[in-house]
């Protein structure tokens, strides 16, 4: 049985030296359920995949669309904490009607 994570993010711009991407940042209990299935993914198989990411089936409206999603740490005061990157190509941002600072449903289903 497949893990799914759903969220409401805020659709943030990034820009980057090779130019500007578009993303959503998955943290709190969803970022740990995420956290939680790579790390079993990494005893069941002895290894990560690349730069710790998982695999996932994202869906955000009527869109769907294989990808991964990339492990960001993040220290606060206290403590690091990991949160997970979905980058959102133009292609669901114009099947979709999305403009930076929109609030995105999203549903991830964990591979």
């Amino acid at each position: 049985m497949r893990e799914t994570v759903s969220t409401i993010l805020p659709l943030r711009r990034w820009q980057g030296d090779r130019g500007t991407y578009h993303l959503v940042t998955v943290t709190g209990d969803e970022a740990e359920t995420i956290a939680m299935h790579a790390r079993l993914q990494r005893l069941e198989f002895g290894k990560q995949r690349g730069f710790g990411s998982v695999k996932v089936l994202a869906r955000i409206g009527n869109t769907e669309w294989k990808t991964s999603v990339f492990p960001m740490t993040v220290e606060d005061m206290t403590r690091q904490t990991k949160n997970w990157t979905l980058l959102v190509s133009k292609k669901v941002m114009r099947a979709e009607d999305l403009t930076e600072g929109d609030p995105v449903s999203v549903e991830l289903e964990l591979l």
